[in-house]
């Protein structure tokens, strides 16, 4: 009874569908706005919407920026891809991970990546944690989240630091996100 109890807990303490303690919804995206600047616009016209992730850990928590890009499909069928940086050291290429669904699929967005040269120069000095690319209901979903435009919050000792989204790297996310778009819309 004592151990059902405890980690039932547990559980409430720690669980995934809770905010993280000191966590403040949208001051990350009032940040990330303002480093975008007059980029906003471009956003827009590609209509790529801008949302907050957290991620807790022990004592602290994270809140990331995702840009999701939805773009509609000319072929059917699901896909999940992930999108990586080659090489340990240095970055040598572009590496597409599929998780699950068509493998096609997966080959052929290497192939076009590495073919398309101005997407490929975008996304290699993109400093970019995850990018995934999904394919569901005749539709692309694309989710890039970068290193910046992030936050740190800390509670022991107490800290809060953004980590900004530089100038240079706001003009690679919106060549890579206007790329992708270009890209998915013929795959």
């Amino acid at each position: 009874m004592v151990i059902a109890t405890l980690r039932q807990k547990l559980f409430e303490l720690f669980r995934a569908d809770r905010a993280p303690s000191g966590y403040r919804p949208g001051v990350t995206l009032a940040h990330v706005r303002g480093n975008l600047g007059p980029a906003n616009a471009e956003l827009e016209r590609l209509a790529v919407e801008v949302v907050e992730r957290t991620e807790s850990q022990l004592l602290m928590h994270l809140v990331m920026t995702e840009f999701v890009l939805r773009v509609p499909a000319a072929t059917g069928g699901t896909a999940h891809l992930e999108v990586h940086h080659g090489g340990a050291i240095r970055r040598n290429g572009l590496r597409v991970r599929r998780s699950s669904g068509n493998q096609v699929l997966g080959r052929e967005l290497q192939a076009r990546l590495q073919a398309d040269a101005a997407l490929f120069q975008a996304l290699m000095p993109l400093d970019f944690k995850r990018l995934r690319i999904d394919l569901q209901s005749q539709q692309w979903c694309v989710r890039l989240e970068h290193m910046g435009a992030s936050e740190v919050v800390n509670r022991m000792p107490a800290f809060r630091r953004y980590i900004a989204l530089s100038p240079v790297q706001r003009d690679h996310l919106l060549a890579s996100l206007a790329g992708l778009q270009r890209l998915l819309s013929s795959l």
